[in-house]
C-alpha cells in the first residue's frame, strides 16, 4: 500500500448574488454534489454565508459566498432542493438572524422558545444576553388525533450520562405513529469558543465537539487550518492519522454492538463485548497516553507513543467477529433485529444520512474513498446492506470492525512511535485565509470549516457532525415500531447530542 499518492482535492470558491444562489445550488446538486454545511459569517460590513458542497470521483470541494445587508439579511431558501439545506437555514437564522424567504418551516430549531426574541449570539453586535422567559410559548409539537391515541413524554433528562433531548411519542397500543425528537437543550456556544484563538490553543475545544469522536473532530479541524496555512502533513503523519481514525472507529463499534445485545436482554454477550471494548481502550492509552486518544492528532501531524501489535488486533478481530457471530445465531436477538425500523434508502438519499446508517440502507458513501487523506487500500472495504433495519446497522458496523482491524495493521508497518509534525507555518499569511476538513468518523462524515485572520487566529471555526444529518432519519425509521424497541432503535443509530447541540 502507497500513502503518498493521494490526489489534493480540487476547491473552488466562487462569490454570486443572492439572485443566482437556488440556480447554481440546483445545478450542483445535479452533478452530484451534496450539501456539507453552511456558514453564516458576521463581516464587519455584511453578513456573509458560505455554502459547501461535496463531491466524489474526483474529490472536489465548491464553496458559493454570498453577501447580505447586515441590517435586514435574507436568503432564498433551498429547503425544497435539499432537506439538510432548510435545517442549516433554521439554524443560520437562530444564530444570524438570516432570514430564508419562503421556507416551508419557518419555526426555531437552535434556540428554544424561552431565548428572547431579536437577539443572535452568533453575531458580533450581540452583546450580552437579555433576559430569558418564555416569549412565544411552549413548544408547538404536532398532536396526533384519533380513537386510541395516546402520547408518551421521553426526557429531556434520561437515566444515563448522556445529553438532554426530549421525545414525544404519539402511539396507539404499542405501535409508534409519529415520534417528535426535540434536541439543543444545551446550547454550548462552542464555534463562538473557536473565535480569536490561535489553532494550537483551538484544538483541544476540537477534540471535546463530541467526547467519543476525539480523532474525527480533531483532524477535521487540524486538515481545516493546514489548507487555510499552506501547511503539507508528510505520508508518515497521514498514516498515523489513520490509524488514529480507525482505533477510534474500533472502540466504539465494538461499544454498541454489546450495547444492542443489552437492549434485547443479552447481558451476558454485552459484557464480553465490554471485554473487547476494555482492551481497545487500553490499547489507545497506550498509543496516545488517553483512552479516548486525545494528544494523538497534533497540527501538521501525529505523535503516537506505541504501535499496535499486528498479532494483537487480528486477536480482537476475531474476538468481537466471534461475538457478533454469536449475537445473530440467537434467535432472541436475531428475531429483535431483523426487520425493526427499517429506513429505506430513498429517504436515507433525501435525508442526506451519513455513515453507517446510510451504508445500512444501501448508500455507498464513505469519506475515506470519496474524499481521502491517505490510501487506505487494499484494506479498505465499504460495507453496505439493503434493508435498512437495526440488523443492517448491526451488519455494517460488525463488517467494519474487521476492516479498521486490517486497515491499521497495514498502516502499522513499518510505522515506529514518535511526533511527525510540520508546525508552525514556514510562511505568514499573507491575508485571510480558508480552509475545509473532511473525515469520515466513526458515525460518518465530520466537516469542519475554519477563517483565519492575517495574524494566524481564527475569526470562524463552523462544526457539522454527522448527527446533524443523522437525527432526522430517526423518527422516520421509527414510523410503526413498538414502543419498547425504542431503546434499541435509537442505540442502532446511536446519535450524538454534542455533535448536534453545539
Amino acid at each position: 500500500m502507497t500513502s503518498d499518492d493521494r490526489a489534493a482535492p480540487e476547491r473552488t470558491t466562487t462569490d454570486i448574488d443572492v439572485g443566482a444562489l437556488h440556480g447554481r445550488a440546483a445545478e450542483l446538486f445535479a452533478d452530484g454534489h451534496r450539501l456539507a454545511l453552511v456558514a453564516a459569517h458576521h463581516d464587519p460590513d455584511a453578513i456573509r454565508v458560505v455554502y459547501l458542497f461535496t463531491a466524489a470521483s474526483p474529490d472536489r470541494r465548491t464553496e458559493l459566498q454570498i453577501r447580505l445587508d447586515p441590517d435586514r439579511p435574507a436568503v432564498p431558501s433551498l429547503a425544497a432542493l435539499s432537506f439538510p439545506a432548510g435545517r442549516f437555514e433554521r439554524e443560520m437564522r437562530d444564530l444570524y438572524g438570516v432570514v430564508p424567504e419562503d421556507h416551508p418551516l419557518p419555526r426555531r430549531l437552535v434556540r428554544h422558545h424561552h431565548w428572547p426574541r431579536g437577539w443572535y449570539p452568533m453575531r458580533a453586535d450581540a452583546g450580552p444576553p437579555p433576559e430569558f422567559g418564555d416569549p412565544e410559548g411552549p413548544y408547538p409539537f404536532v398532536n396526533v388525533e384519533g380513537p386510541g391515541v395516546y402520547e408518551i413524554p421521553v426526557g429531556p433528562v434520561h437515566a444515563g450520562m448522556i445529553g438532554p433531548g426530549h421525545f414525544r411519542f404519539s402511539a396507539v397500543g404499542e405501535s409508534i405513529l409519529k415520534l417528535k425528537a426535540r434536541l439543543w437543550f444545551v446550547h454550548r456556544g462552542l464555534e463562538k469558543l473557536f473565535h480569536g484563538r490561535a489553532p494550537a490553543d483551538a484544538l483541544p475545544i476540537a477534540e471535546r465537539v463530541s467526547g467519543d469522536t476525539t480523532v474525527g473532530h480533531a483532524l477535521a479541524f487540524c486538515m481545516a487550518v493546514e489548507e487555510a496555512t499552506g501547511v503539507e502533513v508528510s505520508p508518515g503523519a497521514r498514516r498515523m492519522r489513520a490509524m488514529l481514525l480507525e482505533l477510534e472507529r474500533l472502540y466504539n463499534h465494538v461499544t454498541d454492538l454489546g450495547a444492542l445485545c443489552n437492549d434485547v436482554a443479552h447481558s451476558i454477550l454485552n459484557s464480553q463485548f465490554g471485554r473487547v471494548r476494555e482492551q481497545l481502550l487500553r490499547l489507545n492509552a497506550e498509543v496516545t497516553g488517553h483512552r479516548l486518544l486525545r494528544g494523538g492528532v497534533v497540527l501538521g501531524g501525529a505523535a503516537v507513543r506505541a504501535v499496535p501489535a499486528p498479532e494483537r488486533l487480528t486477536a480482537i478481530a476475531e474476538d468481537a467477529a466471534e461475538l457478533a457471530d454469536l449475537a445473530l445465531s440467537h434467535t432472541v436477538v436475531a428475531d429483535r433485529f431483523t426487520g425493526t425500523a427499517e429506513l429505506p434508502a430513498q429517504a436515507a438519499r433525501d435525508l442526506g444520512t451519513l455513515g453507517y446508517v446510510a451504508r445500512a440502507s444501501g448508500l455507498d458513501a464513505d469519506a475515506r474513498r470519496d474524499h481521502p487523506f491517505t490510501d487506505l487500500r487494499p484494506a479498505l472495504r465499504v460495507s453496505t446492506r439493503t434493508t435498512g433495519d437495526v440488523l443492517a446497522r448491526f451488519q455494517v458496523r460488525a463488517e467494519e470492525i474487521a476492516v479498521s482491524a486490517a486497515i491499521i495493521k497495514d498502516l502499522a508497518y513499518g510505522m515506529s512511535p514518535g511526533a511527525v509534525t510540520y508546525w508552525p507555518p514556514l510562511e505568514p499569511l499573507k491575508g485571510p485565509a480558508s480552509g475545509v476538513g473532511v473525515v469520515e468518523g466513526w458515525r460518518g462524515t465530520i466537516v469542519h470549516r475554519v477563517e483565519l485572520a492575517p495574524d494566524g487566529t481564527l475569526t470562524r471555526g463552523k462544526v457539522v457532525d454527522p448527527s446533524f444529518f443523522n437525527w432526522p432519519a430517526l423518527p422516520i425509521a421509527l414510523n410503526g415500531v413498538i414502543v419498547p424497541d425504542f431503546p434499541l432503535v435509537n442505540k442502532s443509530f446511536n446519535l450524538s447530542y454534542a455533535g448536534n447541540d453545539l
